[in-house]
């Protein structure tokens, strides 16, 4: 072979020849360097777009739904007219959900692919090479491997937005009928106008966002389900102003005239302010009794008349379709900076490349003048900088992000398809949303979780309820209604009768529920599970709710029914915490029936919150409700005189016609209305545990995870849930934190700080429960930093009494103080805003909706299946995507880092030691399988095993699998390896002689001598990284060799056929036929990984960490738990192991050594006569033998294991070793041989216990 030490690569040089010195270079030298500069400043600020926290980002990236708070659009009212021409020009009904069009999809891919960094820098690296005699590489050994990767995703692009193209061409053709020219005409909903009079037909979706105008029903009632909105199933009803309610036929429509005025569009689901203006009538006000919502479904109606008023993408729906906020894993956060790393590190070399270069050939130009260096002195630094700086380009690896996303795509389908998770009762599968959050689900500290539905059932059943001060119970199904006692004194007369009776009647009266009839009784539509439960409960007492019209409801009470007048509903939000119905009763009275939280109505009693009647008793009566779990509300009413009802009627209808701020003036409406109030009882609601609640929890916690509860209901149903869920336990002491104020909330703080002392900021065993208006205080700014400190010192918190934006302060606050890796878990609309703050969030598809689930990047049926999620699947992707990061950088620095080896021995000439297109194909073929085995199909441990020991969920959690450090060790373990892969060859084939005939090879010779030698290194490599071999790991090992092998075979028999690799003819004979090549083959890879593998065995075997032990139990089918109990990271247990090997030559020779100790111990006939039975006084070395012990070593060895059997359950220690005890009734000198024999045969099991030890390290490293 040819040596390259002293010699540059003519051709480059001869090639730069051509030019006219430097006076042509230096221009361009300047372009490409000032282009460098601003690519690499361009980068630097990629990385910090892309590394700063997603919450910092604008406001419209962070928000995605319509049910989180936040003020409406700052826009121009809109103006509508009916039956005319509209003056402004409004979007057009068609939807596109769509990522790209036919001409966009170009520009927007490309947009999208190089806002990735890496994709940048190959970019740039690609046009390098089209810059004449600069490439080592060719012009196209960068480019090709970029086009490939870029065609996947775009093939990935492509197939996903066809979907999406056939969806919404399918929904925007379907048909609906229009008012046109006097009569209703059938046309597409991409067609439709705002201003668009439509008829839409029972079981028809609603085609746009509309004004109900009419109906079939009497009064204009309608009935909807929002199934697709919000996900809930139960029917809604929507009501027509009384006004427009005779609008019922073509021709009233036709002659109809007036003008609508609304809010702009906007994403808030369940808000909708606007005003309807007729000619010569009164202004109506419109608000969501009237909207009918795009995406909804009309039921139990034969047909309705609206008016179009949101079209296309300014539909409320398609406004709650935005992207959800950016959230990227902490391992990607990691990888971007040692990928930046990696690229000032590459920087370097080349510089100091370049430098060498330029150094080498100014100290041999003179001595060496025959080899024509001066011509190669003409080469300008700045080009030999970019000849090195696409030499070694590819220590980033470029297939990386494209391996990456691939994989994480088939985890998430992994997740969606773990028949586990499912559950059978609501036909509902796990589901990830997004797959770049996989790997984070085996790293979360804190998990955020609501109550009710989460850890509940949300399924209601009414108890108990307390009444005048006395408790009730619900009548069971066997119990008849006149021997229960509130039927007793309800027909008794009771003191408490009238009370019995408001109270049953306000229950059947204060609700939203819409009867529906069935065979035989009445299904109830509630909008909440504890309404349903509290009408169901008024019914089983005799007060049966029965029909709803838009002004009335009727009540069947004791078999009479009576008909209330519904003069306004006052809703139930999360910030009023309650509900209030005014209602003209049978008597014409008219009454304010309010329920809701006893915090907000024990404030508005009459007579303050201790004075009123029934108050002292009923608060005892709730704290007993919740101390068993129970939920509560309490219930009040108020007589409202007829002239201050008319006064207070006008107030809130000016309120209600008003466009801005309509929900702040009804509320303040309200407020004047909603006191005074009279007490009359509170209910008590059951909502059950979930199954598997408790143990899940509790696996939770010994995978040392943080789990706190963010729940609305009062701290005794709190505490009692989280006791019953097994979060708290007897012995566990609770802080509580109720206060009334800022100085009191701030001097318990720190009182509790104090008591803490050194072991603040440590885990506890200790729980808080906070309230909400204490957490407002303690999360101001002067107490936040107190509050963490003492939140973070104990191991449960519970909060209670909190609303939705609280919770999801409460998780922000965590995830900035700790910087964990935080996720929050609910099933409801008022979960939304903590979901989306965490770093991961969970949804629950229950009886809430789909809000939660709509909001969150995983979901699932029940809260028990979030253990699999994070201990199995979490645990295994962050396994999975850290090994394949780690290998990825690794296969890349073994290979590359050879081209700065060959750069020494080639005079730092710039020359690669590789064939160009072998380089290009390396990432993309010859190692592309191994990463994806690693990615799908490694496991640490079996799900069983997982699940049994939550323990092993700790290292991932701490992230020790992927770390500055383990970065760091496998890049060093890369470079060590490539040093070995490149000078052992270099040393085989120092002689030149590669061939019986003695022919010499040329350096591409060499180069792929150690391609094939890097091949078979990295890929086993990949075997010794894997936890469990299964045949994909086969056949990507064995399959990546032999697709190596077979391009070789086909490559060098490509050319003159092919007009490329004309260099590589007849490589395959050269290679494959020399001996070295095989013995090389043989010894190089095993001497690169054998120190790796010695090191897997050592730290397996005498550093065992909690998982090797496990996964060696598993592999035994032995109990881990005995070797879980064992001391780990233990010197003793390393001293014994190498104890035992140094030990292990001399125990093999115990057969030997009681040979001698048999043969010395033979004496002449004549002293048998001086000792009787083996005299004491016989030497200690050579005790005499009796005529009776004269037998062969065989017997005696046959008689040692026989007596051993026999007293095998009685040993007895003898220097820390157990061995069998003496044989007292035979001579001493039978009891020397049989001590010896049996030491040494111990000896020589203890031994082949360490072997068999070792044997087995190896068996589980690889298998």
């Amino acid at each position: 072979m040819i040596p390259l030490r002293n010699m540059q690569c003519r051709d480059n040089y001869e090639n730069l020849g051509r030019y006219d010195g430097e006076s042509q270079r230096k221009p361009v030298y300047r372009l490409v360097y000032m282009y460098c500069m601003r690519f690499i400043q361009y980068l630097w600020r990629l990385f910090r777009l892309y590394t700063r926290p997603w919450d910092l980002l604008d406001e419209d990236e962070a928000t995605t739904s319509g049910i989180t708070d936040g003020a409406a659009d700052e826009q121009q009212n809109r103006v509508i007219f009916v039956n005319r021409p509209q003056p402004q020009k409004f979007v057009n009904n068609r939807i596109s959900t769509a990522k790209y069009s036919v001409p966009s999809f170009v520009p927007l891919f490309l947009f999208e692919q190089f806002r990735r960094y890496s994709n940048c820098f190959f970019l740039l690296i690609a046009l390098l090479q089209q810059i004449p005699d600069v490439s080592p590489t060719g012009r196209w050994t960068t480019l090709t491997p970029l086009i490939l990767i870029l065609t996947v995703s775009a093939i990935k692009e492509v197939v996903e937005d066809f979907k999406r193209h056939r969806a919404d061409d399918e929904t925007n053709r379907r048909k609906v009928e229009v008012l046109r020219d006097g009569r209703w005409q059938s046309i597409r909903w991409e067609k439709l106008q705002v201003g668009d009079i439509c008829k839409v037909v029972n079981n028809q979706f609603f085609p746009a966002d509309l004004v109900l105008l009419a109906s079939s029903e009497p009064q204009g009632i309608s009935f909807i389900e929002t199934s697709n909105l919000d996900g809930e199933t139960n029917l809604k009803i929507r009501q027509a102003s009384p006004d427009t309610a005779r609008l019922d036929s073509v021709f009233t429509l036709v002659d109809f005239r007036a003008t609508v005025q609304c809010e702009p569009p906007n994403r808030h689901l369940y808000e909708f302010n606007g005003m309807l203006k007729e000619a010569n009538a009164k202004t109506l006000p419109l608000n969501l009794e009237q909207m009918l919502l795009r995406g909804a479904m009309l039921r139990n109606t034969a047909w309705v008349h609206a008016l179009v008023v949101y079209t296309g993408h300014e539909t409320k729906l398609m406004k709650n379709s935005t992207k959800a906020p950016l959230k990227r894993s902490s391992i990607d956060r990691q990888t971007n900076t040692h990928i930046l790393m990696l690229f000032m590190i590459l920087l370097v070399l080349s510089l100091l490349s370049a430098g060498c270069n330029e150094l080498w050939l100014s100290m041999r130009t003179n001595t060496d003048w025959y080899s024509g260096l001066d011509e190669a002195q003409n080469a300008h630094f700045g080009f030999n900088f970019l000849t090195f700086l696409i030499l070694y380009n590819n220590l980033i690896p470029i297939s990386l992000q494209v391996t990456a996303e691939i994989v994480r795509f088939f985890q998430a389908k992994f997740i969606a398809m773990d028949g586990e998770m499912y559950h059978e009762q609501t036909d509902t599968p796990a589901l990830a949303r997004t797959s770049n959050l996989n790997e984070e689900l085996g790293m979360v500290r804190y998990v955020f979780s609501d109550k009710t539905g989460t850890l509940t059932c949300n399924i209601m059943e009414f108890r108990k309820c307390s009444i005048a001060e006395v408790i009730y119970n619900k009548p069971s199904p066997n119990e008849r209604l006149e021997d229960t006692l509130l039927y007793q004194n309800l027909n008794s007369g009771h003191p408490s009768a009238p009370v019995i009776t408001e109270f049953l009647t306000m229950l059947a009266v204060c609700h939203t529920v819409i009867p529906e009839p069935i065979d035989g009784g009445i299904n109830y539509h509630a909008a909440s599970p504890d309404e349903r439960a509290l009408v169901s409960g008024a019914a089983a007492w005799g007060w049966a709710f029965e029909t709803r019209t838009p002004t009335a409801v009727t009540v069947r009470a004791r078999g009479r029914s009576l008909t209330f007048a519904v003069l306004h509903v006052l809703a139930f939000t999360s910030a009023r915490k309650r509900m209030s119905v005014l209602v003209r009763t049978p008597t014409g009275e008219i009454k304010l029936y309010c329920k809701g939280a006893d915090s907000v109505i024990y404030p508005r009693l009459a007579g303050g919150p201790r004075a009123a009647p029934y108050a002292e008793a009923t608060l005892a009566h709730l704290e007993h409700f919740a101390s068993e779990g129970l939920r509560t509300l309490v219930y009040a009413v108020a007589d409202v005189p007829e002239r201050v009802y008319e006064d207070w009627s006008n107030m809130y209808h000016k309120a209600s016609v008003a466009i801005h701020d309509r929900e702040q003036k009804i509320e303040e409406a309200a407020l004047l209305i909603e006191n005074n109030l009279r007490l009359l009882g509170a209910t008590a609601i059951e909502d059950k545990l979930q199954d598997g609640v408790p143990e899940a929890i509790a696996a939770l916690l010994k995978a040392n995870i943080h789990v706190w509860v963010l729940t609305g209901d009062k701290q005794e149903t709190a505490i009692n849930v989280a006791h019953s869920a097994r979060l708290l336990h007897s012995a566990m002491p609770l802080l509580l934190l109720n206060e009334e104020s800022l100085d009191a909330t701030r001097e318990s703080l720190s009182r509790h700080l104090t008591d803490f002392g050194e072991n603040l900021r440590k885990e506890n065993e200790v729980a808080l429960v906070i309230d909400g208006q204490t957490l407002k205080y303690a999360m101001g700014c002067d107490l936040k930093k107190d509050f963490i400190d003492l939140c973070v010192s104990c191991k449960v918190v519970v909060c209670c009494r909190v609303s939705p934006i609280q919770k999801a302060e409460v998780v922000e606050m965590v995830s900035r103080a700790t910087g964990a890796v935080t996720l929050a878990i609910g099933d409801g609309a008022n979960d939304v805003a903590m979901i989306q703050r965490a770093s991961v969030g969970v949804g629950i598809s229950g009886v809430e909706g789909l809000q939660a689930v709509c909001a969150s990047d995983y979901s699932i049926a029940q809260f028990r299946f979030l253990v699999r999620l994070l201990l199995v699947h979490g645990a295994w992707n962050y396994s999975r995507i850290s090994k394949l990061i780690l290998y990825s950088f690794y296969k890349n620095i073994c290979l590359y880092v050879i081209e700065l080896w060959f750069a020494i021995y080639s005079a730092w000439s710039g020359q690669i030691l590789f064939e160009r297109w072998t380089i290009g194909f390396y990432n993309v073929i010859f190692t592309a399988l191994p990463p994806f085995a690693i990615g799908l199909f490694d496991k640490i441990c079996s799900p069983e095993i997982m699940l049994r020991h939550p323990v092993l969920y700790i290292p991932s959690q701490q992230g020790l699998l992927f770390n500055v450090r383990v970065f760091w060790v496998w890049a060093v373990n890369a470079l060590l390896h490539s040093v070995l892969l490149f000078w052992l060859p270099v040393l085989l084939t120092s002689h030149h002689v590669l061939w019986s005939s003695g022919k010499d090879g040329g350096y591409l010779v060499l180069g792929n001598f150690v391609y094939t030698f890097v091949v078979a290194t990295v890929c086993l490599k990949a075997g010794l990284a894997t936890h469990s071999w299964t045949w994909v790991t086969h056949v990507s090992i064995w399959g990546s060799l032999a697709l190596w092998f077979l391009f070789i075979l086909v490559y060098s028999n490509l050319y003159p056929v092919v007009v490329i690799g004309a260099v590589m003819r007849g490589m395959d004979r050269m290679v494959f036929s020399s001996l070295v090549f095989w013995f090389g083959l043989l010894l190089v890879p095993v001497a690169t990984l054998l120190p790796d593998l010695v090191i897997t065995v050592v730290h397996n075997s005498a550093f065992k960490t909690m998982t090797e032990a496990v996964r060696e139990s598993e592999i035994k089918k032995r109990d881990p738990a005995a070797l879980l109990a064992h001391p780990r990271h233990s010197w003793t247990y390393l001293i014994c192991y190498v104890r035992g090997m140094t030990t292990f030559k001399s125990a093999a020779d115990a057969r030997l050594a009681v040979a001698r100790l048999a043969q010395s111990s033979r004496r002449p006939r004549g002293c048998y006569r001086t000792c009787a039975a083996c005299s004491d006084a016989a030497p200690p070395r050579a005790p005499p033998l009796s005529s009776s012990c004269r037998m062969d070593l065989r017997s005696l060895k046959r008689r040692a294991r026989a007596c051993r059997r026999r007293t095998s359950s009685a040993r007895t220690t003898r220097a820390g070793r157990g061995r069998a005890p003496e044989l007292t009734d035979a001579p001493p000198c039978r009891r020397r041989v049989h001590d010896v024999l049996l030491d040494r045969r111990y000896d020589v099991q203890s031994k082949n216990k360490y072997f068999r030890h070792i044997l087995m390290n190896f068996k589980y490293t690889f298998f």
